[in-house]
């Protein structure tokens, strides 16, 4: 029989599917506000079934990465993008593995004093994480076929 592995909540990172539960992680952010927050915003990246070209259908989406890397560039885009919107607090975890259309896959929780503040730090580290750390996505087919997306 498999032990079972306890899902805990995670700090920003990458982490295998099977240590990650978002609701956790969500649940253990929202526990931690302050007094100061005026708004909570969130961002949950989903697998899709069409693919990133729109010409074929997904049937799973791998995503993998180089981790110390992947953990250093979360970390500083968290850091930068807290000091440069003066927000209370902000969080990225990215789950690794094989995943199915409509199976989630990242969370992005940023809490700030104003709500404005709070939506352009939300779309800069989103931008920011699809772009910089070593994360590497391979789209399956449900003709078998693949591809590493950029």
């Amino acid at each position: 029989m498999e032990k079972s592995k306890t899902k805990r909540p995670l700090s920003t990172g990458v982490y295998p599917k099977s240590m990650v539960d978002f609701g956790i992680i969500y649940s253990n952010f929202l526990s931690k506000l302050s007094v100061s927050t005026g708004s909570v915003l969130s961002f949950l990246g989903v697998a899709r079934k069409e693919s990133a070209d729109s010409r074929r259908q997904t049937r799973t989406l791998v995503m993998e990465s180089y981790k110390t890397h992947a953990d250093k560039v979360l970390l500083k885009i968290c850091r930068e993008t807290k000091r440069k919107f003066h927000l209370n607090d902000i969080i990225i975890v990215h789950a690794l593995g094989r995943f199915k259309p409509g199976e989630p896959i990242v969370l992005v929780a940023i809490s700030s004093p104003r709500r404005d503040a709070g939506f352009k730090a939300l779309r800069e580290a989103v931008e920011r994480y699809k772009k910089e750390p070593a994360l590497f996505k391979q789209e399956i087919y449900t003709d078998g076929t693949s591809s590493w997306m950029e």
